[in-house]
């Protein structure tokens, strides 16, 4: 029986009793410098043209890849997902959205002006646009963060709750509770896929809109 169900979430911090629990935030130095030790495939090479060639591509396409196989890593049994806490979610999206924001005020300062007023705003309304869109900005990197920790959280949650039931199910049931789990599986998945895409997009629109 299971005593405390976000027990799942609970990181290893024994070296001993670590078992593949932090593999998850290590995973994606296996593929730096891959080039050196593996022969270039047609799909390799697409990326390499797709992300390599622009100025920031590479660095929003490792954002992306080192989110999705966080998210990845996270449904094998043992392995600990980082993405699930804001300790790693909102450090990330905090230090990215602040460097942006940073060369934003920086280097474009009247058109970051700009954007907090809207074209064709009342005069009178001005003050409230100015502090609307200045709160909207600043809790940017708590809504990735959010978005991101609470959309993985919940699908673990729902595989250990559907994993704790078959305690009590007879054998029948048991067979039935194993085929949606691996249904959610999938779904947790493209959840993944999902989740890595929408906050590297969102990322890169909030980059675009400070550039």
């Amino acid at each position: 029986m299971m005593n405390n169900l976000f027990s799942i979430f609970d990181p290893t911090s024994s070296l001993l009793d670590s078992k593949l629990n932090w593999i998850s935030l290590l995973i994606i130095m296996m593929f730096l410098y891959y080039n050196y030790w593996l022969i270039s495939s047609r799909f390799l090479k697409l990326m390499h043209i797709s992300f390599y060639t622009s100025e920031m591509g590479i660095m929003f396409f490792t954002i992306m890849l080192m989110i999705f196989m966080n998210n990845f890593m996270g449904l094998f049994p043992y392995i600990f997902t980082g993405t699930s806490h804001l300790l790693i979610t909102l450090p990330l999206a905090l230090f990215l959205w602040l460097t942006y924001f940073m060369y934003g005020w920086v280097m474009n300062t009247y058109k970051m002006l700009a954007h907090l007023v809207p074209v064709g705003t009342p005069m009178v309304l001005m003050p409230f646009m100015v502090l609307i869109e200045s709160i909207s900005n600043f809790i940017r990197p708590i809504t990735l963060s959010v978005r991101l920790m609470a959309n993985m959280t919940a699908g673990h949650l729902l595989i250990s709750l559907m994993s704790s039931i078959c305690e009590k199910l007879s054998f029948n049931y048991i067979v039935i509770v194993i085929m949606l789990q691996m249904l959610l599986m999938i779904l947790e998945l493209a959840v993944a896929i999902i989740q890595s895409y929408v906050f590297t997009t969102l990322m890169f629109l909030y980059y675009n809109e400070m550039n």
